[in-house]
């Protein structure tokens, strides 16, 4: 079996295509407000492993990961069932993003460097980002897999 995390190395992603080319188009937010028993259902219906945590006005806050939701259930075992808890207690940020013009290779290597799983595409507004879309570990590896595959 073939396992890639953002720690291992990602060099054998060399393409400069741009990152939109190889994103998921649009985004599965939520709110800062909330609540974690709700994000975990969304995940596990959507069958994804993250959300982007937006304002009101879709400007992209942070990342809450199903490893947040599985890391809280280790460090905060008094707090039964996340009573209380929001996307905002454990949400990733600040929010670690790339231009959609950004080059694949420029993308990986900024997973590597910051240790993640997965960054938000997004454009920005001034100060805002507004997520567009998601480029994961997981895309990576497949459409690489696949330009081998073709080689």
């Amino acid at each position: 079996m073939f396992c890639v995390g953002p720690s291992e190395s990602l060099k054998f992603v060399t393409s400069d295509k741009s990152v939109e080319t190889w994103m998921h188009r649009g985004v599965l937010s939520c709110g800062p407000e909330t609540p974690v028993e709700e994000v975990a259902k969304t995940m596990a219906s959507e069958d994804i492993s993250a959300l982007v945590v937006t304002d009101e006005g879709g400007n992209a806050v942070g990342v809450i990961s199903r490893t947040d939701l599985v890391n809280a259930r280790f460090v905060q075992p008094y707090m039964k069932h996340w009573r209380g808890m929001t996307a905002s207690h454990l949400m990733s940020q600040p929010v670690v993003s790339v231009p959609p013009e950004a080059s694949v290779r420029e993308a990986a290597q900024m997973m590597q460097e910051k240790n993640v799983h997965r960054v938000v595409v997004g454009v920005h507004e001034g100060e805002k980002l507004k997520p567009v879309g998601i480029l994961s570990v997981t895309d990576l590896v497949r459409h690489a897999s696949e330009s081998t595959e073709l080689a």
